[in-house]
This record gives C-alpha cells, sequence and structure tokens, in this order.
C-alpha cells in the first residue's frame, strides 16, 4: 500500500476507432450504445461509467493496451447515446447490472478478464462481481463508492462541504432559504420539472457543485460539461434519483457485508484511490480493501477524485498492464 506519485501529465494508451458501435436492445424500453476498441481477439474488459448518467468516450480506453484488451464501453440506461434518453422505467443498479450479463452473452464472451469501473463505476462493477463472480476474471476499481449513506452524508450534508465551504454555500443559496434545509430533495424537484428553464438552471447548479470537487487541483475543462443542457439534465437527474432519492435501491452497507465480499473473495484485483477524494471517501477503499482478500490498495498521494488526475491514470494504467499478465 505505498503511496503513489506519477510525473505531471498521462497520454495512455492510443487505439484507432472502434471497430464495433452498436445497440442492444433489452427489453421493450432501452437501447443501450456500446462500443468495442483494441484486439478483437483480445482480453475482454468492460469499462463502468460514473455518476450515474454519465456516458462512455474513446478517452475512455486510454487504460487498455490495445494490442492486448478487447474493450468494451458501455452507455448505461438512458445515460449518453443509450435510449431514449433520461428514461426512468426499468432503470435500476439490478437492471444496469442485468444489462453488463445481457451484453457479455450477445458479444460472445465467456467471461471478461476485467470489470473495469470508477465513482459509481466501481458501485456497479462491485454489485455486478458480487452477482456473477464466476463471469469476473478481475476487478479493478477507483474512487471507491458503495453508497453508504456515511459516504455521502454527514449531519444532513455532503463530506465535501468541510474542504469546499464557497461552493456549498453556492449550492445552498441557489435554492429559496426554506427549501435549504433538505436542498438534495429541493434540486430532485427542480431537476424533475416539466418546465425545462427551471430543470436546466437546476441541474446546472447541481453538476458545478459536483464538477467543482473532482480534481486536487482545479480543472475548468471539467466544468465546461455544465454548459451543455442535455448532459447537465441527464447527469444530474440520474445522480439525485439514484444517489439521494433511491439510495441505489441498495440497503445501506449491502456491498460490504461479509456474505456479499465473500463472493468475490477469489477474484484478483486492484484498488486506485485518490488520497485527497472528497467526492468518494478514502475509507470506503480502505473497508473494501480489508474485506477483499486478493485485492492490492494504491493511494494516490497528489489526487483527488477524477481518473484522468496524472497519477492516478498512470497507476490505472499500470495495475491493468499488470492484470493483463493473469
Amino acid at each position: 500500500m505505498a503511496q503513489e506519485t506519477s510525473p505531471q501529465s498521462v497520454t495512455g494508451y492510443t487505439h484507432d476507432a472502434a471497430w464495433e458501435s452498436s445497440y442492444l436492445k433489452v427489453d421493450d424500453i432501452h437501447e443501450l450504445f456500446y462500443e468495442q476498441y483494441g484486439k478483437k481477439d483480445g482480453l475482454p474488459v468492460i469499462f463502468l461509467h460514473g455518476g450515474p448518467g454519465g456516458s462512455t468516450s474513446p478517452q475512455n480506453t486510454k487504460f487498455f493496451n490495445p494490442s492486448i484488451y478487447r474493450v468494451v464501453l458501455l452507455d448505461q440506461r438512458g445515460a449518453g447515446k443509450s435510449r431514449p434518453t433520461r428514461e426512468l422505467r426499468n432503470n435500476t443498479t439490478q437492471h444496469l447490472s442485468d444489462d453488463i450479463e445481457r451484453l457479455r452473452e450477445h458479444l460472445g464472451i465467456d467471461k471478461w478478464h476485467m470489470v473495469f469501473g470508477g465513482s459509481w463505476g466501481s458501485t456497479l462493477g462491485l454489485f455486478y462481481s458480487q452477482a456473477h463472480p464466476a463471469r469476473v476474471g478481475s476487478l479493478v476499481l477507483r474512487g471507491v463508492f458503495t453508497l453508504r449513506k456515511t459516504e455521502m452524508l454527514i449531519g444532513g450534508v455532503t463530506h465535501a462541504s468541510n474542504f469546499f465551504p464557497q461552493e456549498w454555500e453556492t449550492f445552498l443559496n441557489f435554492l429559496p432559504e426554506n427549501e435549504r434545509q433538505h436542498p438534495h430533495d429541493a434540486y430532485h424537484t427542480r431537476i424533475t420539472s416539466e418546465d425545462r428553464e427551471t430543470a436546466v438552471a437546476a441541474a446546472r447548479e447541481w453538476n458545478r457543485f459536483d464538477m467543482s470537487l473532482g480534481t486536487l487541483r482545479p480543472d475548468a475543462a471539467a466544468l465546461a460539461k455544465i454548459d451543455d443542457p442535455e448532459w447537465s439534465l441527464t447527469h444530474a437527474l440520474f445522480e439525485s434519483l439514484y444517489l439521494f432519492q433511491k439510495g441505489g435501491w441498495l440497503e445501506d452497507g449491502e456491498l460490504l457485508l461479509p456474505v456479499n465480499m465473500e463472493k468475490i473473495r477469489d477474484i484478483p484485483g486492484a484498488i486506485v484511490q485518490g488520497r485527497y477524494d472528497v467526492i468518494c471517501p478514502p475509507k470506503t477503499a480502505w473497508d473494501v480493501h480489508k474485506a477483499w482478500p486478493k485485492s492490492s490498495l494504491h493511494w494516490i498521494s497528489d489526487a483527488g477524485h477524477s481518473a484522468n488526475e496524472p497519477s492516478t491514470a498512470a497507476k490505472l494504467i499500470e495495475v491493468c498492464d499488470e492484470l493483463a499478465k493473469l
């Protein structure tokens, strides 16, 4: 469990254009967008994006050697290019996990060599691996999040408010004073408003706070996303619904229950965690590591939450290279 630091910039692996971009119909409502990159007969890895409500992009392939890995990117239900956008029917953590299985079968993959997930993707990766351990050859988690109440709120406010008090106050002050006692509920009401102007304004402020916290050093480029109203609405809707309204449809602490962690005890893997992550508190990475015998834990001493911080990206590339040897 060494403290890790790396170069100031990390390019990662460069992939050719996707050799497949397609849709998979998974029920009467949802069609999932997915892409495949890298070596067609390579070691299959599925990349699980964050959010919830995020999406995938070609940049997500940079962690995986294209001469070794067959990289599968999947936009989760209602997010990214999956259709229909922001559809909430048949959209729970269980549905998303089932979709990974449907896609695996559709692609003729007997077993994922690797399941790779960061932030919300780590939650989904744990959930899926516990449900289908025989289909997971290795597991990589970054910015670990298990959806326990203590990971999200202390005394009704986010952990991050202690480190970003000015940003938290701005987040609160967007709301009328009589709505600030339960701000996440108030934001969700506004984000789901039938009035588009109301919904977009609330979504932008939700994301402004969220995107301000992701890196140890300020990242103006990350904040540019909030200017896209479609992205803002999708990201804010699913974060507010999944995390603060429904708790991921999980019992508090469910993923860390001994009976569930026992299911993945024989799966090798790695945890990469920014020491100064204020979105997903580092204690969760420690708790998962202690309950998962075949995990290695890598503390990144000059990083926050984002997978794109140089030291974090470098370590993720390193552990994926190492796990390719299994």
